[in-house]
């Protein structure tokens, strides 16, 4: 059985952004796996959803995935909802907030509720985002035997927004144990990387959007390169 006590974020996870399209539909592809260093289980994650603009602030998806640890699975259905807290460009930081709760569809898994804050700000061509998150899982015991805890970890990403083709820029993952207690700083895991995002027009208001990373693991216990993609067909 997983142990999501040391598996706080996906191999296929993506950096969250605050804005929200009233009435958009997408259909979303997300896939991921990582390269270990000696020691480091390889790990895998795929996922596909269906989201939807239900109001000008809110927006919800849901997902099917599946991911695998070594030899071990786990398949999973989650419930997304982002909500937009400011309009674009009313301050100098625009924010938002992100809720995921998984819900284990084959028996190796426990619930997983996520949250936090988002936050995004411009200059020019760049675009900056950094995202504030807590995660606890409950419900089947964990197999190790360690009791459950609320876990924090963070995303950012910087974007030069070139042209809608081809963006390009960095981004970050790290996960650094409990939110009130962090981990010694050889047990938690941070990756960075080179990143690339594009939008292609398909006329009659429809939409393929992509981006992708390689990750270096920037840490001890971090995989040491993970790799995460995501296509989306906005309608």
């Amino acid at each position: 059985m997983m142990c999501v006590q040391d598996a706080f974020a996906g191999a296929a996870d993506y950096v969250y952004t605050p804005a929200v399209e009233y009435g958009e539909k997408e259909i979303d592809f997300k896939a991921g796996s990582t390269f270990p260093l000696a020691g480091i289980t390889t790990s895998q994650g795929a996922s596909i959803g269906y989201g939807y603009g239900a109001k000008e602030y809110w927006f919800t998806e849901i997902y099917l995935k599946q991911e695998r640890n070594g030899s071990e699975v786990a398949n999973i259905a989650e419930w997304e909802n982002k909500f937009q807290l400011t309009d674009t460009g009313q301050y100098p930081v625009d924010v938002g907030f992100i809720t995921e709760l998984e819900a284990p569809v084959s028996d190796n898994a426990p619930w997983e509720f996520k949250f936090g804050p988002l936050f995004q700000t411009e200059f020019g061509k760049l675009q900056l985002n950094g995202n504030l998150l807590f995660e606890r899982a409950f419900g089947k015991t964990d197999p190790s035997g360690v009791p459950y805890v609320t876990n924090f970890g963070y995303q950012w990403q910087v974007k030069y927004r070139w042209q809608p083709v081809l963006e390009y820029g960095m981004q970050g993952f790290g996960e650094v144990g409990k939110w009130d207690h962090w981990d010694p700083q050889a047990e938690q895991i941070h990756r960075i990387g080179p990143a690339v995002f594009g939008k292609f027009a398909l006329g009659n208001r429809q939409y393929i959007k992509y981006n992708a990373a390689w990750l270096f693991g920037a840490s001890t216990a971090a995989p040491g390169h993970t790799f995460r993609m995501q296509v989306e067909y906005e309608f």
